[in-house]
């Protein structure tokens, strides 16, 4: 069975859909507020994602062997993210995706997970 991570491309197309989705990140004003819960460089993001996401969609347990279970919810407590900040990163990533090379069926299926995975992040109590 073909996995997702080998229909994206393997490591390098997983590492272009991260940097994509940072780019616009760092660049968009759609992005400002969530952009703003990182540090100035970011590098540090762009690699734990790129190790996280390879392990998600199916490739090499690199983000486990070398930082240990995701955990991520516990991981983004410190930083304040309500709807805002997920609908920002989903703006994100959601372009990223449709700039990626995939079939549509990958594509909505991503986009479903990781909406769910968005939204699970959120950690402050405000009006949608």
């Amino acid at each position: 069975m073909t996995t997702p991570f080998e229909i994206l491309g393997g490591e390098t197309g997983v590492r272009r859909l991260v940097d994509r989705f940072y780019d616009l990140m760092d660049t968009a004003p759609e992005a400002v507020h969530v952009r703003a819960l990182h540090a100035a460089s970011l590098k540090a993001s762009r690699d734990k994602l790129h190790l996280y996401l390879m392990m998600w969609t199916g490739g090499p347990q690199a983000y486990v062997e070398q930082r240990g279970h995701p955990r991520l919810r516990a991981r983004h407590l410190p930083f304040a993210i309500g709807a805002r900040e997920r609908d920002e990163w989903l703006w994100c990533m959601d372009r990223a995706l449709g700039e990626q090379e995939m079939p549509e069926e990958l594509r909505g299926f991503l986009r479903e997970k990781l909406h769910a995975l968005a939204d699970h992040m959120r950690n402050t109590a405000e009006p949608e």
